[in-house]
């Protein structure tokens, strides 16, 4: 079926500024609170946020499969369990009602009234109920800066690096979206020449520039994607900030890895834009520097070309821009890392989410964490109206965006804005 939704040449009859994220030719999914107090399912042209649930109501999907309650719930889990051939239908659907030739709905004041919000009248949640939440280590630029700090830079890569995309399961029940601040985290560090550890606040968190996929129910216990059939099974992608705790990361990851360093808060753009809209800015993955393994190998573009940019704002001040860097960078493409991660057979479910891994890349200014940044601390960065980071201080907002662009469209994902309080309670 033709994704009639990205042709360059539409226009909308809907306001878009120039430069949105959110042109006619993205059409993402979110789910949002309406100024009724609603919950619904929705999607967004410009600034202005529609209203799935009473689209479906006024019989705008008609001749699309549908059940009657699809748009009215307070996740995008089902919707999404529906598959690729459903979000295509109704992505098209959209597109059609909402071009400039279309009168259907532009010439419907009343229905107009119903279906349409400006973004300041809504409020955005979490898009999906994340079930299970992987995340990886995918950046060779990143693996091999970390692997050079803190063990030996002639051998930065672990053994197994180049052969498997490496992960670990994540904590899903902190998984936030754009705009919830986040505390301080209490945990376990040694201090330097101590020989036991204390309880306290975190001294080194981190923030890392990930993206994410979300994929729909994928396959039965025992039963392995391929890697020709992984792209069936994504969704979308949204922004990721995986917030990180250093000092108590340090301590507590060998011999099973992040736990409490990680655990304490993750934070995504509540908008998904589709692996549909994001078609023409394919674009090759780096080439491996060993074969990989037969069901790991596959053809074609499978990554895409989006910028990504992290900037930090203390508080009262303006912002000051930290890294530029692209999800083209990642060595392990999406399709290999849901190949891998079913091979054992795994079972993949509706709204289960994917991270990346930081995201580096090649130079000092692309890369994805303040980790890697002040490298360790020993080069602090400098802001704007004075002062530098070594890491993330009381009162900081983390702001992580991206788009795409060609020479015919721009589209992206907003932001992920993420602001780091105090810790909760002080022992």
């Amino acid at each position: 079926m033709k994704i009639t939704a990205n042709d360059p040449k539409r226009q909308t009859w809907l306001p878009v500024p120039d430069k949105s994220d959110f042109p006619i030719q993205n059409i993402p999914f979110g789910v949002f609170l309406t100024r009724d107090d609603v919950i619904t399912i929705g999607t967004r042209i410009g600034d202005t946020a529609i209203d799935l649930g009473a689209l479906h109501q006024l019989g705008y999907f008609e001749g699309i499969p549908l059940t009657d309650d699809i748009f009215l719930q307070d996740t995008l889990n089902d919707f999404i369990s529906d598959g690729k051939k459903t979000w295509r239908l109704v992505r098209n659907r959209i597109a059609e009602l909402f071009d400039v030739k279309d009168k259907s709905l532009q010439n419907h004041d009343e229905h107009k009234e119903r279906v349409l919000f400006a973004m300041d009248e809504i409020e955005m949640q979490l898009p999906v109920q994340v079930g299970d939440y992987t995340d990886f280590y995918s950046s060779i630029e990143h693996a091999t800066n970390v692997g050079t700090m803190f063990r030996d830079p002639d051998n930065a890569l672990l053994p197994n690096w180049l052969h498997i995309p490496v992960g670990y399961h994540g904590r899903s029940s902190s998984i936030i979206p754009s705009g919830i601040p986040v505390h301080r985290p209490l945990g376990q560090k040694l201090p330097k020449g101590a020989d036991n550890p204390k309880l306290g606040p975190s001294r080194l968190v981190d923030f890392e520039l990930e993206m994410a996929f979300i994929t729909t129910d994928a396959n039965h216990l025992g039963e392995p994607i391929p890697i020709d059939e992984a792209e069936d099974y994504i969704f979308g992608l949204v922004l990721f900030n995986d917030w990180s705790a250093r000092d108590i990361q340090k301590w507590e990851y060998v011999p099973l890895g992040p736990f409490l360093a990680k655990s304490f808060a993750s934070s995504i753009s509540p908008w998904i834009v589709t692996l549909d809209a994001l078609e023409p800015f394919r674009t090759d993955s780096p080439k491996p520097l060993k074969k990989q393994l037969e069901y790991l190998q596959y053809k074609g573009k499978k990554s895409f070309d989006i910028k990504l940019q992290v900037a930090i704002q203390p508080e009262d001040k303006v912002e000051t821009v930290v890294a530029n860097t692209n999800f083209k960078y990642m060595y392990w493409n999406m399709s290999q890392q849901l190949a891998h991660h079913t091979i054992n057979g795994c079972p993949v479910n509706s709204g289960d989410m994917m991270g990346s891994g930081t995201i580096s890349g090649p130079t000092p200014d692309s890369y994805g964490s303040m980790l890697e940044l002040s490298w360790r601390g020993e080069k602090p960065v400098k802001l704007k109206e004075g002062g530098d980071r070594k890491f993330i201080e009381d009162n900081d907002t983390v702001i992580i965006r991206g788009y795409c662009e060609n020479k015919d469209i721009r589209l992206g994902f907003g932001e992920v804005s993420t602001k780091l309080l105090p810790v909760f309670k002080k022992l």
